[in-house]
């Protein structure tokens, strides 16, 4: 070989050499490029895994948490499958009370007349309960401060459910109904001889597609139209209602119609508050008792309430009677003192919205600065309650004494006419007033034989009532 060409083939060579560098450090490149790029997606599917495991607890607990409500009913807090809540609500009335032509024999003022908080729920599908405590003191109405509700149901089934505890009595239809949505400031005569509230256990339940309610029970018994927390004599009390809408699931003319019957059968023994009667007009003063010195229960005492409602569009009827029938002993003489009396109550909704049992829930609530004025309701209703002859019959003095009520201060019949107005600004606020006129036979003094009938009473009564 020359040595002219020795140069060349050194350039050759240092070029060819420095190719195959070139070529292997580009292939340790793109060796380590693709190592890159697998670690960085496998650290992309591990994020995205990550991701995905944090949806899904998220969705999770999502399923898992309580669901907290406020509404126009009330306040609720509840798990997700919604077999377990907690429910707030409470129903307020505030009322002032009028007496017309009464020379001061009734008091005017202001009355709390019912302030209950309600914690009502279920603990699952099983099992619910409801307390209310009653912290209004009204003195002679029978709602003095007090727990008035405290129950516990065991919902087996639409057609039968066992309730226990103090719970309301089953007989009057008016005494049914809430306190929020009677139609006058206070219920009628039928509500005086009927019992309250009671402690015991009952069954019911809704049958032929919700068209037949039915409820029975055993209580410790109680006088008429008073409430009983315990028992006092150890004697027991049945009750029982069925009650029939029978074209409850129809669209026609009687839709709206509810037709029942409720009975009581037991026996009471003792004497005060929770033994024997008093009776209250509806402006709630007391007309009669049997006021004589040893009147005591002495056995027996039946009640049966036939009763009936009907509603269609804008206007509502509901209708009453009631008979109660007591042993009553005073002077080693025993008698059966019956008493009977009935209300007939008519509603009219002026705006329009469909009258209802339950109350009213206006259309256009009353807003401030807009349109909208509530829901207004024209109410009437007559009634009256009659004590049997046998109250004011039998000897007054001596050894033998044993006439049970005096003539010339307790009245043997209150009979009442009454008209009011209810305005449902919303359906949590209701404004209402009503006169209630009162006429009596008796109980005004005189003589026992020629007694003199008590003055009219002339009710006008007003009230605020604010539930949720």
């Amino acid at each position: 070989m020359s040595r002219s060409n020795l140069p060349s083939r050194t350039l050759l060579s240092l070029f060819t050499a420095a190719g195959f560098s070139s070529l292997a450090h580009a292939q340790v490149g793109a060796a380590s490029d693709k190592q890159g790029i697998e670690e960085l997606e496998q650290r992309l599917l591990v994020l995205e895994r990550k991701l995905e495991i944090q949806n899904e607890e998220a969705v999770t607990k999502a399923k898992d948490a309580p669901v907290v409500s406020a509404a126009e009913k009330g306040f609720s807090l509840k798990n997700a499958k919604g077999d377990v809540e907690l429910r707030f609500t409470a129903l307020g009335q505030i009322d002032h009370r009028a007496f017309i032509d009464d020379d001061g024999a009734f008091r005017d003022g202001f009355v709390t007349r019912r302030l209950r908080p309600t914690l009502q729920g279920s603990l699952s599908k099983l099992v619910g309960f409801r307390f209310t405590p009653e912290f209004a003191g009204t003195t002679g109405t029978g709602d003095s401060a007090s727990i008035v509700d405290a129950y516990f149901d065991l919902k087996f089934h639409p057609a039968a459910s066992l309730r226990a505890g103090k719970q309301k009595g089953l007989l009057g239809l008016e005494r049914l109904q809430s306190g929020g949505a009677i139609s006058l400031t206070e219920r009628g005569y039928v509500t005086e001889l009927v019992p309250n509230r009671d402690l015991g256990v009952m069954l019911c339940g809704e049958l032929a597609q919700s068209t037949v309610s039915y409820a029975v029970g055993v209580f410790n018994g109680t006088t008429d139209g008073r409430d009983v927390a315990q028992a006092d004599d150890g004697l027991k009390e049945f009750q029982g209602r069925v009650f029939f809408e029978p074209f409850k699931n129809d669209y026609g003319f009687f839709k709206g119609l509810g037709v029942g019957l409720a009975a009581s059968s037991g026996a009471k023994d003792g004497a005060g508050n929770n033994f024997v009667a008093r009776y209250r007009t509806p402006g709630q003063n007391q007309f009669f008792t049997p006021n004589e010195a040893g009147v005591v229960a002495s056995g027996k005492h039946t009640r049966y309430v036939p009763q009936a409602y009907f509603y269609r569009n804008n206007v509502g009827v509901l209708a009453e009677y009631a008979v109660s029938e007591q042993d009553l002993t005073r002077g080693g003489t025993e008698r059966s003192l019956k008493s009977d009396g009935y209300n007939v109550l008519a509603s009219f909704v002026l705006t329009g919205e469909d009258a209802s049992y339950r109350g009213l829930k206006p259309a256009m609530p009353y807003t401030i600065g807009a349109p909208g004025w509530g829901t207004v309701e024209l109410v009437a209703r007559v009634g009256a309650l009659e004590v049997g002859d046998e109250a004011f019959a039998g000897a007054t003095t001596g050894a033998t004494a044993n006439r049970l009520a005096n003539p010339t201060s307790q009245a043997k019949k209150a009979e009442s006419y009454g008209a009011g107005i209810n305005w449902y600004l919303t359906q949590n606020a209701k404004l209402s007033a009503d006169y209630n006129f009162t006429q009596f036979e008796g109980g005004g003094g005189g003589t026992a034989a020629a007694p003199l009938d008590r003055r009219d009473e002339k009710a006008v009564f007003t009230r605020l009532t604010v539930q949720y």
